[in-house]
Order: structure tokens, then C-alpha cells, then sequence
């Protein structure tokens, strides 16, 4: 791991998992889920809001009765998502798309394609 982004309690937190959101409560029973990107909202119990909410490219988690790990290359703070980066990303994925000489070199410009979608939507729904 490069850094670990947040370790403590909190009410729940509600995960973007590969077959849909989940949401993460106290001793949940345990399960491992491949995430796809999308925003992860951290519950801390007082309010029905989101206290914290970050932006992830994809990954794994793991949940057990004693919390819930997320193993992630990239995780962003929704509130640090810009139209220009993500324009600069999107644009990025494009140009890697045309100029892709084999199937996986297009899949992986199709993914980060993916990605910079997700994230313009994460930052339209966090200005709404």
C-alpha cells in the first residue's frame, strides 16, 4: 500500500461493488467484493449525509465483522475532483484508444475511458 486514507469508526460505509452499491454497517458478516469505480460514502452515524466521500477507480474489499478494508489504486476526495483534470484524463484514454496497437492496450484505454466517465458523474452528483 502507498497510504492508508482513513482508519476509524464510523456509522457505515456504502461501496461501489461490482454488482452494485453496498452498504457496509458494525459487524456485518464478511464477504469480498471486486469494486468498479465510483464513489465510497463514509457514514459517521449523526447524520443521514455522507461525511466523507471519495472517488475510487476500482479494487477489492473485504469485510468482516471488525471493519472494512479497500485495497485501491487511486482514491480521490469527491471535492477534489475538477472538470479540467478529469478532461485532461478523458482526453488521455482517447488518445491511448487510437493509438492502441492490441487488445490489451484497448482495454486499458477503454477502462481509464471508464473512469474519467465515472468521475464527471461523481462531480456533478457532489455539486447537486
Amino acid at each position: 500500500p502507498a497510504k492508508l486514507l482513513m482508519s476509524e469508526s464510523v456509522g457505515m460505509v456504502v461501496v461501489p461493488g461490482i454488482e452494485g452499491y453496498f452498504g457496509v454497517l458494525p459487524d456485518h458478516m464478511p464477504l469480498l467484493s471486486t469494486l468498479r469505480p465510483g464513489v465510497v460514502s463514509v457514514h459517521d452515524g449523526v447524520t443521514d449525509a455522507p461525511s466523507k466521500q471519495f472517488f475510487v477507480d476500482g479494487g477489492f474489499a473485504e469485510v468482516n465483522p471488525d471493519g472494512c478494508t479497500l485495497l485501491v489504486d487511486e482514491a480521490i476526495a469527491v471535492e477534489d475532483l475538477t472538470a479540467d483534470n478529469i478532461a485532461e484524463r478523458q482526453s488521455a484514454a482517447e488518445e491511448r484508444m487510437q493509438s492502441a496497437e492490441n487488445d490489451i492496450e484497448r482495454a486499458a484505454a477503454e477502462r481509464a475511458l471508464l473512469v474519467a466517465e465515472e468521475m464527471t458523474r461523481a462531480m456533478t452528483e457532489a455539486a447537486a
